[in-house]
């Protein structure tokens, strides 16, 4: 059995890197690439967002040409490889997000790459603060009674008024959950040193990409916590009304008024992160609502145990018929300070922690094991 070199200069000799900008390929790579049929890609990469699909395709060892498409399949596929995996990246149409889009896209990139065995579902998340922040990476993991992913709006108010959860989900594939728990050992092992360095390399390859994809410069707030600003100018007067006072009663001239401007105060902060995402593997909560409620997001939380590391809308359409693993990048906390500032990074740092995976999934094992196609047909796992 061969395995990837746990080393990335090392396996990275086993592949060649060049992106669609200009770097060209030696001439038996070309030829090697026009031989490629879709029967030869074994990995679907699914997002939801332009930003997911853009950070998707930056972390591509090589672009591949396109290939002629079944006239019947709507969607648009972006082909590569990342090491010695042969990837499909789709995107679901704009505008259209959530379980019912994610699945109709999955099914029809299973019909069109018979060869799929294995499905990445990777882009942004909203993040349990106490838990996880902002720029962190969630891997949906099995644990206790919960198969890594939970659709928490699927099921039935009872009489009693309580919601009560029907139906389960699948649990990821063994292999990657197996490429996941190498990827954790290394991790904590060695420290969390492929994701910096798949960005520093995106950044190299895609210069232009850089200020969008680069994490924010604003601060980070944890929790709920709101922001609260003034004037400067009103909290310098309010300052230097004390400081005169003091002064004059102590005789201390050292406290006298300063000039401090008009501009503003951020008064509730924290400081910019540092270092290293960390990558987290657990629980990560499913529906097709949209949330910017504090309240309801805690409350999908006790409802599972407590386990909920994040929450978004497409992974329950796929779990049961498209096999994969969630990974989503956590660029905001399903509060109503909910914007896009995190968006582009959080998919970035998503993109290559599914990269960093990816590493650790041995290639001949894929290539013994069902199709996506085969178990669509069939309507198991």
């Amino acid at each position: 059995m061969v395995e990837i070199s746990e080393r990335p200069e090392d396996h990275k000799q086993l592949s060649v890197i060049a992106i669609s900008r200009g770097i060209s390929n030696e001439s038996e790579n070309q030829c090697d690439l026009t031989k490629l049929t879709r029967d030869d890609y074994t990995v679907g990469w699914i997002c939801a967002l332009f930003e997911e699909q853009t950070a998707a395709t930056a972390m591509l060892d090589q672009e591949h040409p396109d290939l002629p498409m079944p006239p019947d399949d709507p969607n648009t596929y972006t082909l590569g490889s990342i090491g010695e995996h042969n990837i499909v990246i789709a995107c679901l149409p704009a505008g259209r997000t959530g379980s019912t889009a994610a699945a109709t896209c999955a099914t029809q990139m299973a019909r069109t790459f018979p060869s799929i065995k294995i499905g990445l579902m990777v882009g942004i998340g909203g993040g349990i603060p106490s838990k996880v922040k902002l720029g962190d990476v969630v891997i949906s993991s099995p644990g206790d009674e919960y198969p890594g992913v939970v659709q928490w709006d699927f099921g039935k108010a009872e009489d009693s008024r309580k919601f009560r959860r029907t139906g389960a989900l699948n649990r990821p594939p063994s292999i990657l959950l197996t490429a996941m728990s190498k990827l954790r050992a290394r991790n904590r092992l060695k420290g969390n040193s492929l994701l910096p360095q798949y960005l520093e390399e995106m950044g190299k390859r895609w210069p232009d990409l850089v200020p969008e994809y680069s994490e924010p410069p604003s601060s980070e707030l944890p929790g709920d916590q709101d922001e609260v600003y003034m004037s400067r100018s009103i909290f310098s007067a309010i300052w230097d009304m004390i400081l005169t006072l003091l002064g004059y009663l102590l005789g201390w001239q050292t406290l006298a008024p300063a000039d401090r401007g008009g501009e503003l105060v951020r008064l509730n902060w924290a400081l910019k992160q540092q270092g290293a995402p960390d990558v987290h593997c657990g629980l990560i909560a499913s529906g097709s609502q949209v949330i910017k409620d504090a309240k309801l997001r805690d409350s999908i939380d006790k409802n599972l145990g407590g386990k909920v590391l994040c929450v978004e809308m497409e992974a329950a359409g796929l779990m049961n018929d498209f096999p994969c693993i969630v990974i989503r990048g956590i660029c905001n906390y399903a509060d109503k300070r909910k914007d896009d500032e995190w968006q582009p990074y959080a998919a970035a740092v998503a993109a290559a922690c599914a990269k960093a995976l990816l590493e650790y999934v041995q290639p001949i094992p894929i290539a013994s094991r069902r199709s996506s196609a085969d178990i669509l047909s069939q309507g198991s796992v």
